[in-house]
């Protein structure tokens, strides 16, 4: 007989049982939830956050009693901080006031200053008498002689201190002189202030009392010798910008010099090389007297039938040894011009550029090359992450804007492959393009100058390509640059071999050393760890004397190259730059150094895309490492200041100033791994141009052109224009005094009357048209950076600190963002692992 359950009951399980037990339990996490203000599905670590710090809502309900003295402790900081940071506002300006006042005295004496008058009183008696031979040679060693007797000379604090006093003022005079010799006097005091600061440097602050002192203070030693070598090199560089104009023509076009045009290709896009071959085809030049070649390393069918179609030269080889050089090289044999031109394939030349540049070549029968800048009308890196676009002059302003203006005076023209020409018969005589390094053109400028050949260089642009789109791809462009010239250094040192005059040896040593920065760089972000970590005197000197002898040294440097290279380089941005790529170079011009042979040619990418903003974790490695240090050296330091170093303030206080300055330029190397959205495969060039509206119904407007690309085209037009999306029109553009039309689709709206368009397919002879109209006009680029901010030193420097503050907030978001989006991953995972 089997036992059964009453009618209506229900026999209770072992399951049943085991889940009426966790029901208590499940009630008590969910009440527990509630307090917390968290879901049951968070993850563990959100609980226990929760139980210290809740989210800002009214709803919050646990121990109030707890939160409420944690908020009047920070309501009490916060108002603290307030009031000490107005107090320190108040002595600062305090302080500042009468340094404020003779900064307007002194600006208000320059304005007294007839420095017409000066500069034809110097004209007049310097020129003669400096083309005496040999007086050159004797002013600069008077010069020199004295310059020594006052670095040289010791002086008492109170010496130093007047010696930087009366610089300052002489500085701050001589730097609202406009012309050369002003900046030769600033150069002067300069070099003068770093002399005293290097003499005493070495001989009152290199005695150390241990070891790893005496290697980690030799070692900063060295870095700041090589920023001085740097400094020299580079005033004597800069010293007489040459500003060389164009040469006119001589003779009958028909007479004029044959020119082959190449354009090497690897793995770029047929939508980059198009606009290029077409404003190549576009050249003022006699068409029986330019050939243009498609020198295709991909050996693509697409662009050999774009060749045929456009109706231009396509030269392709069956390897690809020595990359571009060899590409280059295995050309040469394939033509015969007398002259040949190249451009990078994203470099569009405008139509003006062999007028501009070939009539050197004629007048001066040794000029194996003419170079001309790299213009970039897309932003690079820096200038889209960081928002400074046509603000800030980019990283290549300061070498095209000034330093090869000042090669050309001393017949050191670098070559820098891509919009320049090369004469035929002296680059056969060298063995063509330079294929023992990685940086093959100035391996070739090199090469030409040791023959006696001189070179040229106009600082006109009569081209523009696209900027590198990714930090990655800058980064690597960089790498290769350094690398090639280390490897130059090592395998044809300038200082060695004959050929060279002295001041092209210094011209070049210059642009090599240069790239030797990394070391340096790196020793700098993390000098004052040393004293703030383990309390080791890397400079044994009192904290005032050193802040007496580097403070004029930086000061004069700053308002020296403010005067002189302010217009392509803002103050402090060259710290940025090479703070972001400090890591990534010292390695390969170290290797380099070792063994020339190792390393390879990389490809620089143009023309890709950036869908969605990113924060580049790997390239930012070494940023987040030195940023990690230097808040831990900043903490150590203020827990030393007011407890284990207080006969040390002055030390701990430098040491301090010295790693926020370190945290700042890292921020602002985080804010230029955060990369911004970029999905343009064209980019638009901002321009304003007389345009032409013609509508279907026969309706022709008047309108401006506010922007341009090879895919469409920005109008303003007249308030109340008629016009829907989806309609067709026909865009008129001006080349000199004639209007070329070119079919276009209403596409947006942007508001304030400008409306977008894109182009509808045309033919090969629109297409040049447009490149004509547009890319190739020859006064495209020509007021491109009159939209720089001037430089001001102090504003600078305030923009930099306000960008490494945003570089650290995005560096936070990214993060967190990173952190949240791991976390449902990783729940997935451990759902998955489950038994079912």
């Amino acid at each position: 007989m089997t036992d059964q359950a009453p009618s209506g009951t229900t026999t209770p399980t072992p399951a049943t049982e085991q889940a009426d037990a966790l029901v208590p339990t499940r009630k008590a996490l969910m009440w527990l939830g509630r307090q917390l203000e968290v879901g049951h599905e968070a993850p563990w670590w959100m609980w226990l956050w929760r139980c210290f710090v809740l989210p800002p809502s009214p709803q919050r309900a646990l121990r109030p009693w707890l939160l409420r003295p944690v908020r009047g402790l920070w309501a009490g900081l916060g108002w603290a901080m307030r009031w000490l940071w107005r107090v320190l506002a108040l002595a600062l300006t305090l302080v500042f006031w009468p340094i404020r006042l003779f900064l307007r005295a002194m600006d208000r004496l320059a304005t007294h200053v007839n420095v017409g008058k000066g500069m034809r009183l110097a004209d007049q008696w310097l020129t003669p008498a400096l083309e005496i031979p040999g007086l050159r040679w004797v002013i600069l060693a008077v010069g020199a002689v004295t310059g020594l007797v006052v670095m040289t000379t010791p002086f008492n604090w109170f010496g130093q201190l007047l010696f930087m006093l009366l610089c300052w003022g002489l500085s701050l005079v001589l730097r609202r002189l406009p012309g050369r010799y002003p900046s030769l006097a600033l150069a002067a005091i300069s070099l003068l202030a770093m002399g005293r600061y290097a003499w005493w440097r070495l001989t009152s602050s290199i005695e150390f009392d241990s070891v790893i002192e005496s290697f980690l203070g030799y070692g900063l030693l060295a870095a700041e010798a090589y920023t001085w070598l740097v400094v020299v090199l580079g005033f004597i560089q800069t010293a007489w910008p040459l500003h060389r104009s164009p040469a006119e023509l001589q003779g009958a076009p028909a007479s004029w010099p044959t020119v082959d045009v190449y354009i090497p290709t690897y793995n770029e896009p047929l939508s980059v090389v198009r606009t290029t071959v077409l404003a190549s085809m576009a050249l003022d030049w006699p068409k029986d007297k330019v050939k243009v070649f498609i020198l295709d390393d991909g050996r693509r069918e697409e662009f050999r039938a774009f060749a045929e179609s456009m109706g231009v030269g396509y030269i392709v080889r069956p390897d690809n040894n020595h990359a571009k050089a060899g590409n280059l090289n295995h050309a040469l044999g394939k033509t015969d011009g007398e002259l040949v031109a190249i451009f990078d394939c994203d470099h569009i030349p405008t139509r003006s550029f062999l007028t501009t540049a070939v009539g050197w070549f004629q007048r001066d029968p040794k000029c194996a090359m003419l170079q001309t800048p790299h213009h970039f009308f897309s932003p690079d890196p820096f200038e889209r992450n960081l928002g400074t676009f046509r603000r800030v002059p980019n990283e290549g302003a300061l070498f095209y804007g000034l330093i090869q203006d000042g090669n050309d005076f001393w017949n050191a023209t670098f070559f820098c492959g891509s919009c320049a020409v090369i004469r035929r018969g002296p680059l056969l005589e060298v063995g063509g393009i330079a294929v023992e390094t990685v940086t093959e053109d100035a391996h070739t400028a090199l090469k030409l100058h040791r023959r006696g050949y001189t070179t040229a260089y106009i600082n006109e642009t009569q081209a523009a390509g696209l900027a590198t789109e990714s930090l990655s791809a800058h980064v690597g462009q960089r790498i290769r640059w350094a690398r090639g010239m280390a490897q130059i250094f090592r395998v044809d040192n300038p200082f060695l071999g004959k050929g060279l005059t002295l001041w092209q040896r210094i011209c070049y040593a210059n642009a090599m050393v240069h790239f030797f920065f990394g070391l340096p760089r790196l020793v700098f972000l993390t000098a004052p760890m040393a004293f703030l970590f383990f309390e080791w005197h890397i400079i044994n000197a009192g904290a005032i004397m050193i802040a007496l002898y580097v403070l004029p040294y930086i000061l004069q440097s700053n308002i020296a190259n403010a005067h002189v290279q302010g217009e392509h380089r803002h103050t402090f941005w060259a710290e940025v730059y090479e703070t972001v790529l400090a890591w990534y170079v010292a390695l390969p011009t170290t290797v380099a150094l070792i063994n020339p042979r190792l390393g390879k040619f990389n490809v620089t990418a143009k023309g890709g895309l950036v869908d969605e903003p990113y924060f580049d974790w790997v390239i930012s490695r070494p940023y987040t490492v030195l940023v990690l240090l230097n808040f831990a050296a900043f903490g150590m330091g203020l827990l030393r200041l007011f407890f284990w170093n207080t006969e040390e303030t002055a030390t701990v206080l430098l040491n301090l100033l010295w790693t926020v300055y370190s945290i700042l330029m890292l921020g602002a190397a985080l804010g230029v791994a955060s990369e911004a959205r970029q999905v343009r495969r064209m980019h638009r060039v901002a321009t304003q141009l007389p345009a032409t509206l013609y509508q279907d119904d026969g309706t022709v407007l008047r309108a401006l052109c506010l922007d341009f690309s090879m895919t469409g085209v920005g109008l303003q037009l007249p308030e109340g224009t008629p016009l829907a999306v989806g309609d067709k029109v026909q865009v008129g553009l001006w080349r000199n005094d004639t209007e070329c039309t070119f079919p276009a689709t209403v596409m947006l709206h942007r508001g304030q009357s400008a409306t977008g368009f894109q182009f509808d397919p045309m033919t090969r002879e629109q297409q040049i048209d447009l490149v004509q109209c547009t890319f190739a006009r020859p006064d495209t680029w020509r007021q491109w950076n009159d939209s720089h901010d001037t430089d001001r030193p102090l504003h600078g420097l305030q923009e930099i600190a306000q960008l490494g503050v945003l570089g650290y907030r995005k560096f936070w978001t990214s993060l967190v963002e990173s952190a949240r989006s791991r976390w449902p991953l990783r729940k997935q995972r451990g759902q998955e692992r489950l038994p079912a």
